[in-house]
């Protein structure tokens, strides 16, 4: 359970993240952080591309910069974007193999929480590593 003030931070660093997103096509920028484990955050915003199906969303770019600095257990998420939208559906996918069950901070631009959810009621009945396991 994250304290207030962690959470805050959490929703500010996406924020910021928002501030830095490429959307050049939609205007819809979105940032992400997380926490880890360990305690660190990594942040994310939204790459859009002329090619539309190579872009990547905000909390994708944060988990992969997370992993790829070799951390594999994600303890909360917060996304800041407008309209208070959740993540899609192949985030939530990413999200569980990384952190099944975390808490979900939904914030408006500024870093305001907008609502509080968990990976298990956005993506239930979850697909992950212990389904490949005979």
């Amino acid at each position: 359970m994250l304290s207030p003030t962690d959470r805050a931070s959490l929703l500010q660093a996406a924020a910021e993240a928002r501030s830095r997103a490429y959307a050049p096509y939609s205007d819809f920028r979105v940032g992400a952080s997380l926490l880890t484990d360990s305690g660190q955050v990594f942040t994310g915003c939204n790459i859009e591309n002329a090619s539309y199906g190579l872009t990547v969303c905000a909390e994708r770019t944060a988990i992969f910069k997370a992993v790829s600095e070799g951390h594999r257990s994600i303890t909360a998420l917060a996304v800041c974007l407008d309209g208070g939208a959740s993540p899609c559906g192949a985030c939530r996918q990413v999200v569980h193999e990384f952190g099944p069950g975390i808490p979900v901070f939904i914030g408006d631009p500024d870093g305001n929480l907008v609502s509080e959810t968990t990976l298990d009621l956005l993506l239930p009945n979850a697909f992950g590593p212990e389904n490949l396991k005979p």
